[in-house]
């Protein structure tokens, strides 16, 4: 009898189950180790445990610290495991250029977590894949720029708000104050100027609950029982911010539709006066046309006023928030912007053109933009197909994380990556200089498709306080004592602070 017929004669159910087993670990660890020798150079990274992966090595509140560090002992680009999620993690200016950029179609994707899932159903643009993301990015560029983006129509706009956040500032009468409201209801006026076609008063209640709503749930995303639910679903019954994170999330939906219901009483098909109007007609028409699988339907059309809105208060706001504050805190920085602005423009207006002859002020925005890196990951990437990256293969379908703090920190790049030095962004003449590694409007397909409204709002308004207003520490504050500390959040706001806006006009 030969041992293989010995084997099945000897068989009972109990060993039929083992055997079974057995062959099923055989073939695993010989797919396994085939795996290994045709793949085995994928992206290292830190050992993890079942189920767990790495969440223990990670800080969920500030993730993008934990991935800097691990950055720095495992390369540019390396695997950590949220949970069961393979996540591959891409740092430094050559190597996020070199994925983002120079493979822009394998790196494309946009890996939905739960959280983005439940609140857009892949509708819209930020969240959203395939030919549904093409359309809604083609068509809000398409109008960003119509109505105003890089033109003229924008600037008048941005100056008028300017001018009633100026009034806002004027009425604390050089006493401390928090920026945070005024300075986001002024920046979401912009954006909102474009979607609905006028803006809202400051006092208007509808529109503080949904600015203030929006920063909520911008915070809230960014918090460590947010990030436990994207990795593991079945706890959100457990989690309360959750629960109120969704309920903000009806209430926006519930608030825009009601916008969109007033426009839509005086659409007139021959005039667009905004976004919202000309998604309007366009489905009107697709549904004339009998469209049957038109992209122009009610589930997009929020979404998408949903991701502008959003995405034009929170981070322009924050942004001149961080500009404001480093004002304060370096008071010689902010002298010798002041000199520049008396010096070029005296008392009149700033506006888009003087920006050539603003060299020093352009670097300081520039600079507060890199050293805030208020999105310090960018929103997650997803493989479109297999690529190798740096010698590194990387599967289809794999979840991708572009670390942008470390592009705009990179040592490499940044004479002193950790100090706030406008010289960054000026050569020795004094001229302003580009710089390749400046990436805060992140990369290739996926960058931020309002980057040239932002960077006109940000100078804009940063030159009309700065002419207006010195910026210091409330009293009993010294400059050394302002807090930089980032705030816990999706994005990096500033932690809660006053500042006084005293006028020197």
């Amino acid at each position: 009898m030969s041992f293989i017929e010995g084997l099945i004669f000897v068989q009972t159910p109990g060993s039929v189950l083992i055997w079974t087993v057995l062959l099923l670990l055989v073939l695993y660890l010989l797919s396994s180790r085939q795996g290994f020798r045709e793949h085995k150079k994928e992206p290292p990274g830190p050992r993890g445990l079942p189920l767990l992966g790495n969440l223990l090595q990670l800080d969920l509140n500030r993730p993008h610290n934990t991935l800097s560090e691990l950055y720095k002992k495992y390369g540019s680009v390396f695997t950590v495991y949220f949970g069961a999620e393979k996540v591959v993690v891409l740092a430094g200016y050559k190597t996020v250029k070199e994925a983002l950029v120079n493979h822009a179609d394998e790196f494309g994707g946009r890996y939905i977590a739960c959280v983005f899932e439940d609140i857009n159903q892949q509708h819209g643009i930020l969240f959203s894949n395939g030919d549904n993301w093409k359309e809604m990015r083609r068509f809000a560029l398409s109008n960003l720029r119509d109505f105003g983006m890089g033109k003229k129509t924008a600037e008048e706009k941005i100056l008028e708000e300017c001018h009633y956040l100026i009034e806002v500032f004027e009425k604390h009468k050089g006493q401390p104050f928090d920026t945070t409201r005024p300075m986001n209801y002024a920046a979401s006026n912009i954006i909102s100027s474009i979607v609905y076609g006028s803006r809202f008063e400051y006092s208007d209640p509808q529109f503080k609950g949904m600015v203030d709503r929006t920063n909520e749930n911008v915070r809230i995303i960014g918090t460590a029982p947010i990030q436990l639910y994207n990795i593991f679903p079945w706890m959100g019954k457990w989690i309360k911010t959750l629960t109120l994170l969704m309920k903000n999330v009806e209430i926006q939906v519930n608030n825009f539709t009601d916008l969109i219901n007033q426009l839509k009483t005086s659409l007139n098909p021959e005039m667009s006066r905004c976004l919202i109007d000309t998604f309007l007609i366009r489905k009107q028409n697709d549904e004339d046309s009998c469209v049957t699988d038109s992209l122009y339907h009610e589930g997009n059309l929020i979404k998408v006023v949903s991701n502008l809105f959003a995405a034009g208060t929170d981070t322009t706001g924050t942004t001149l928030r961080w500009g404001l504050l480093f004002m304060a805190k370096y008071p010689q920085i902010q002298a010798q912007v002041q000199e520049e602005l008396r010096r070029e423009t005296g008392s009149r207006q700033v506006r888009v053109e003087d920006r050539k002859k603003l060299p020093y002020t352009d670097a300081v925005i520039h600079e507060t933009q890199r050293l805030a890196s208020i999105l310090p990951v960018a929103l997650p990437h997803v493989t479109t197909q297999d690529v190798t990256l740096q010698g590194f293969f990387i599967r289809k379908g794999t979840t991708v994380y572009p670390l942008l703090i470390s592009v705009l920190h990179d040592e490499s790049e940044w004479e002193t990556p950790s100090t706030f030095n406008p010289a960054h962004f000026l050569d020795k003449h004094g001229k302003f200089v580009k710089r390749d590694a400046f990436m805060p409007f992140s990369a290739g397909r996926r960058a931020c498709l309002g980057e040239g409204l932002a960077r006109m709002e940000l100078f804009l308004f940063f030159t009309s306080l700065l002419q207006r207003f010195r910026f210091t520490p409330p009293p009993g504050v010294t400059e050394e004592e302002l807090d930089l500390t980032p705030a816990v959040g999706f994005t990096l706001s500033p932690s809660p602070h006053q500042l006084c806006a005293v006028s020197h006009v």
